[in-house]
């Protein structure tokens, strides 16, 4: 029986992923932020730990590390986060810094296999080269990430990264992150958005994607995932829905009557002092683009299999909307 550590296992993706594994029949042990997000959140047999991680000394991690095959990273911040400006130095020191460490320990370590959850936002940039992404915070530190971690598993450890877009699900004793936009459509007449989609998984095929990405994925592999593909204005039709908001309509809105606006906001956080990690004049050019992926392209090799993507939606915006 392989052992498996997942850093941020009491987490959103990492709860699935333990799940995921213990089904496979590895051993798993976990380091996650506290405090517990539910009583009994993981089975008896996960060896659950509360702390930080960055606070512990080498050793410390060392000898949490012992005799562990794989290593899931599951932490860090994402780009809701809007940071004290320069958000470069944020999320650099967020999820860079660490991601080198640890990476670094686990091979020192005898780790073989170490799997980072990254952002789509690191493909796009690469993929979309007329926007600015690479100079944005948040996706240029997502592939120094990616890089450094690499970096550090040359010749002993397999590194992959899986890059992830829209993701739901539910978990005991967390709310999730859609509640942000449930709340902007709550009560108003028009919903607006723009022309764009995105790609969208169930939790379930992360954490079967992160399996797989240990089992299969080779060094330096990097796995844009998807279940399927959606346009933003059916996504908020379906936060309406649930809502219960017969009147409001979905007005999708031209790029170039949001993106002034959305320009004048980022002036207005920098006057603030703040930064956001990719900034609202480059966002809302993302979202006026399909940032669509094949789920042909991953599922072969990851082996993660197809999954209710819809009724995960629902089931995720029924609760946002329940609270």
């Amino acid at each position: 029986m392989a052992n498996v550590f997942v850093l941020g296992g009491t987490g959103f993706l990492g709860y699935y992923t333990i799940k995921e594994l213990l089904n496979r029949g590895y051993k798993v042990s976990t380091l996650s932020l506290p405090p517990m997000p539910a009583e009994d959140l993981l089975p008896s047999e996960v060896d659950c730990k509360l702390g930080d991680i960055n606070e512990m000394s080498d050793e410390e991690v060392l000898e949490l590390l012992a005799g562990v095959n794989g290593f899931i990273y599951a932490a860090g911040a994402d780009e809701r986060i809007v940071p004290e400006a320069p958000a470069m130095k944020f999320f650099y020191e967020a999820n860079v810094r660490p991601t080198q460490r640890l990476a670094r320990l686990a091979r020192q370590a005898g780790v073989k296999k170490f799997v980072l959850f990254g952002s789509y936002f690191a493909h796009f940039a690469e993929v979309w080269t007329d926007l600015p992404m690479k100079d944005n915070p948040y996706p240029r530190t997502r592939l120094l990430q990616e890089e450094v971690a690499c970096m550090e598993g040359e010749g002993a450890m397999d590194v992959t990264t899986l890059r992830l877009p829209y993701i739901f699900g539910t978990m005991p004793g967390r709310m999730p992150l859609w509640t942000m936009f449930v709340d902007q459509v709550k009560g108003k007449e028009i919903a607006p958005v723009l022309g764009g989609g995105t790609a969208m998984v169930t939790a379930q095929q992360v954490a079967e994607a992160a399996v797989g990405a240990m089992e299969h994925g080779e060094h330096r592999g990097k796995y844009a995932i998807s279940g399927i593909n959606m346009k933003h204005s059916e996504f908020h039709q379906m936060i309406l829905d649930e809502l219960g908001q017969t009147e409001t309509k979905v007005v999708v809105m031209p790029l170039d009557q949001m993106k002034p606006a959305m320009e004048q906001h980022d002036a207005a956080t920098a006057a603030a002092g703040r930064e956001h990690g990719i900034h609202m004049g480059v966002a809302v050019q993302v979202q006026d683009r399909d940032a669509y992926l094949d789920p042909a392209d991953t599922m072969p090799i990851l082996k993660y299999r197809e999954d209710d993507v819809i009724a995960s939606i629902v089931e995720t915006l029924r609760k946002c909307v329940k609270g």
